[in-house]
């Protein structure tokens, strides 16, 4: 395409870092503030007649999705989304040892003009909404998990006064109400969208999840490319196994590469943790693999895997969770499974 320009945009909390290439010439870097006067600027910026502007960011969380939605859609431009694992073997392909927001800037351009550009997809308004309020839900979670351990431990101390002890209540209290609020407009929000409402049903289909964890991950999932398959799900998770070898003496244990969305892997421990204890067939699925010498956390991510398999077959064949696709019972001896045996 004569008249394609490409554009790499490196995102962080308060910069945006542009190289743009035009017409197989460099312009120098850019950098803009990531504010709505910044995306107007950068949208005046890379636009030009007659021209169209492919622009590659990084899936690396909310930083970059105002400055997606600011330029999604506009005439001449459309823009990639790329996994960020996907980008980093491809600088380590261009030889770049080195690392700064200029350097992934010129990385994100050449990832535009040389890889299969993939356009990215605008979640609807529902999808958006129930993603800010499933990862707000998530926050209070973790507080609330937070104040509760501080409050078990004041409970056992005699040098924390009653004060600090009905304030931790008071706090618990008030996140309580909070994540009860946040859960029932994201029910609202669901409940406004046919696909939404079909997949929280199918999720509360599924043994360990309930209704807060499928309001995370619904909001998690619902905002990802419906083009993806089982495989991109499990790698934009960042739960993909990274194998670390080289010639014959260094063989490094595989480990998950963790290059996605962490807001993903977290909403999948819990749902995971409570299947091993009541699925049978996740159950047996995880002594399976303690059996074949798997540590306990390294079966536990494998179910998380095999769980989010499982959704995305949900999702696509538009069926509730049936466990006996996923592992059959007299594949492996049942052991009863407790928090303290992973935990352990």
């Amino acid at each position: 395409m004569s008249n394609l320009d490409t554009c790499g945009i490196e995102v962080s909390a308060k910069e945006l870092v542009v190289r743009l290439r035009r017409a197989e010439a460099g312009e120098p870097l850019r950098n803009f503030p990531n504010t709505p006067e910044g995306h107007r600027l950068i949208l005046g910026y890379l636009r030009r007649a007659g021209r169209v502007v492919h622009v590659c960011m990084e899936s690396t969380g909310l930083y970059g999705l105002d400055l997606a939605l600011a330029l999604s859609g506009q005439e001449g431009m459309e823009v990639m989304v790329a996994n960020p694992r996907a980008v980093r073997h491809f600088a380590q392909a261009l030889m770049k040892r080195s690392k700064n927001d200029q350097i992934d800037a010129g990385v994100l351009e050449q990832f535009a003009a040389h890889m299969p550009f993939k356009p990215w997809q605008r979640p609807s308004a529902p999808m958006l909404a129930l993603h800010a309020l499933a990862r707000r839900l998530r926050e209070l979670v973790e507080m609330q998990t937070a104040e509760k351990n501080r409050q078990h431990a004041a409970g056992l101390s005699k040098a924390i006064p009653a004060v600090v002890r009905r304030d931790l209540a008071r706090s618990l209290r008030a996140q309580e109400r909070a994540i009860k609020r946040l859960t029932q407009q994201a029910r609202k929000l669901i409940a406004q969208d046919p696909q939404l409402t079909e997949r929280f049903a199918l999720l509360d289909s599924v043994p360990g999840i309930g209704e807060t964890s499928a309001v995370q991950l619904l909001g998690e999932l619902s905002v990802l490319a419906p083009d993806l398959e089982a495989r991109q799900w499990v790698a934009f998770a960042g739960l993909d196994p990274r194998e670390y070898t080289s010639g014959t003496s260094v063989h490094k244990k595989p480990r998950i590469s963790k290059a996605g969305n962490k807001h993903l892997r977290h909403a999948l421990f819990m749902p995971a943790l409570v299947a091993v204890q009541h699925d049978p067939h996740l159950r047996a699925f995880y002594q399976h693999l303690l059996a074949k010498g798997k540590f306990k956390m390294q079966a536990l991510v494998a179910v998380m895997r095999k769980l989010l398999h499982a959704l995305y077959a949900m999702f696509k064949s538009h069926q509730p969770y049936d466990g006996s696709k996923l592992f059959q019972l007299n594949s492996a001896p049942v052991q009863e499974v407790t928090h303290a045996h992973i935990a352990s």
